[in-house]
């Protein structure tokens, strides 16, 4: 039995079978080899088993996402079969003798360089491509087997670390909790694991190389410990805390259907907080008023190119139908920073939470935005639909992306396509849209204030940076002060102000926010009933 302490991302119970992910970085090594038959045959299995992987990924993806979204895995068993690829795999065993592994990583390379460089957008979309089969061959060639999220029985998974982009594109209903050695209490991966209500631990000084698949744990998410291996003592102890949850978790149930009301009738908009389509799902399920803020960027994650104008409709169209009337807020999307797509070739930077990112792309890359927003526009026809806007700094950025809107309507009245223009609001995460918050708010519809960057940039704390994690203080005087500010202005003009960032779903502050006059609180869907709960039993 080993015990270790970490960071609690989201205080849960969780008790299950383990599976590690690790290695996923093995050095490919250049090694001189005697028999290069042997060593081209193996080229050939790897490759018969990667087809048959990325079978089982396309057959899955058909059915939750469609045929548009499952058909870059049948690009992939194509490009497997490209003849320039495998030849020059090929030659370079028969030429220079070296090994399979090295072979495929240096051909892999070649190939998604000449790809990036050409003019075309399509072939530099491949790009990505290529360089996703290699590793996969690679993987294969190197007996690294790859978790099988498809089989699997509901686990708990154990990595160095894990991206949004591979969170959000995992079966959450075969994850019990995560635990990663890695990653800070306010990164979007933990953000995604409070949203999907799963006990989660980071910063765990765990040796991978001693945890293995098949393993039993313990996640204790109040506690902030993980057990491998517990004693039947502690495993009896574990299941009596799994029966108090779920009986707190009964308890909750009777808050559904009730209004979001303090003791004296004040209201308060409760809404949810989610990333995809299929999480529609947690936010009836927890009886949320709608949806405060639908990060739009993870419908760009997990693909190797940018998604159409009619898949993005189709997903936003979906959102709204399935809220029946709801309001549904969705952010335009906020790559950059933490969240890094290959196909938007972004670039290394410094300081990514500071660089390129959010608005700044749509504004610089105004098809790309368009794009979207043509999506937007045209799904806010089938419900009540917002838009919102992030990152924003100046009054000068709200009025270009409003002529930026102009010209989109302009385009659909063109082609003659139905449209609407909706509410339009921006979200508050900078200090400088803070301190011109009266300004904004006579041209904006609404404020939303994200409380993860408005905390970051106002005390200089990279929220990624697991080291500073005791720096990054959400309760700081001066995050509270600028809510307040920004509550006011939104209010002298008329407009509401609500808060989608984790702040609101901190149980501590939820007077604190019926005081300051905060007009709705976006929060994950498992942390709706505990908020209504508490905004039910408030004085004020």
């Amino acid at each position: 039995m080993k015990t270790y302490k970490g960071k609690s991302v989201y205080k849960g119970i969780a008790m299950g079978n383990v599976v590690v992910i690790k290695d996923r970085d093995l050095p490919v090594k250049r090694c001189r080899i005697e028999d290069v038959e042997a060593e081209s045959a193996r080229v050939d299995e790897a490759g018969k088993e990667a087809k048959l992987q990325l079978q089982k990924l396309y057959d899955k993806a058909l059915k939750e996402v469609g045929e548009t979204n499952a058909a870059i895995f049948e690009i992939h068993q194509m490009m497997l079969e490209d003849d320039d690829y495998l030849e020059a795999i090929q030659n370079m065993i028969q030429t220079e003798q070296v090994n399979a592994e090295y072979a495929v990583a240096v051909t892999g390379d070649n190939f998604s360089e000449m790809f990036a460089n050409m003019e075309d957008d399509y072939m530099r979309a491949r790009a990505a491509d290529v360089k996703d089969i290699s590793n996969r061959l690679v993987k294969i060639l190197q007996g690294r087997k790859e978790a099988d999220f498809l089989s699997m029985e509901p686990s708990i998974l154990v990595a160095d670390d894990i991206s949004p982009s591979e969170t959000v594109q995992m079966d959450k209903e075969k994850i019990l909790a995560f635990v990663t050695v890695h990653g800070s209490t306010n990164s979007h991966t933990a953000i995604l694991a409070r949203m999907m209500n799963i006990p989660a631990l980071v910063g765990v000084p765990m040796d991978l190389q001693e945890i293995h698949t098949g393993m039993v744990a313990v996640v204790d998410g109040f506690q902030g410990n993980v057990i491998f291996e517990p004693s039947k003592e502690i495993c009896g102890q574990i299941q009596k805390k799994l029966e108090e949850e779920k009986e707190k978790a009964q308890l909750l149930q009777t808050l559904k259907g009730k209004e979001t009301i303090t003791l004296k009738g004040q209201k308060i908009n409760l809404f949810a907080n989610i990333a995809n389509v299929s999480d529609v799902g947690y936010v009836l399920e927890n009886d949320a008023e709608g949806i405060g803020l639908f990060r739009s960027e993870f419908l760009y994650l997990g693909r190797t190119s940018f998604p159409t104008e009619e898949e993005q409709f189709q997903a936003y169209k979906q959102v709204v139908q399935m809220l029946g009337g709801k309001k549904v807020i969705i952010r335009t999307l906020d790559i950059g920073a933490d969240k890094q797509v290959d196909y938007f070739h972004l670039g290394q930077e410094d300081n990514p939470a500071m660089g390129y990112r959010a608005i700044r792309i749509c504004l610089k890359e105004p098809e790309i935005f368009k794009t979207q927003l043509r999506a937007l526009l045209r799904a806010a026809v089938f419900g009540n639909l917002s838009i919102m806007y992030p990152m924003i700094t100046s009054s000068e950025e709200v009025q270009q992306i409003y002529k930026i809107v102009k010209e989109v309507q302009e385009e659909l009245d063109l082609v003659q396509i139905p449209y609407k223009i909706p509410e339009q609001g921006i979200m508050i995460e900078t200090p400088a849209a803070v301190m011109i918050s009266d300004e904004l708010a006579e041209i904006v519809d609404f404020f939303s204030i994200g409380t993860n960057d408005l905390t970051q940039y106002a005390l200089a704390v990279d929220r990624q940076n697991e080291k500073l994690d005791d720096f990054y203080i959400p309760h700081h005087k001066a995050i509270l002060k600028m809510i307040q500010m920004v509550v006011d202005n939104a209010h002298k003009c008329g407009k509401w102000a609500g808060i989608c960032g984790e702040l609101g779903a901190d149980l501590e502050l939820i007077e604190t926010f019926v005081k300051m006059g905060v007009d709705e609180l976006s929060v994950a869907p498992s942390m709706v009933l505990k908020v209504r709960k508490g905004i039910r039993e408030v004085e004020g």
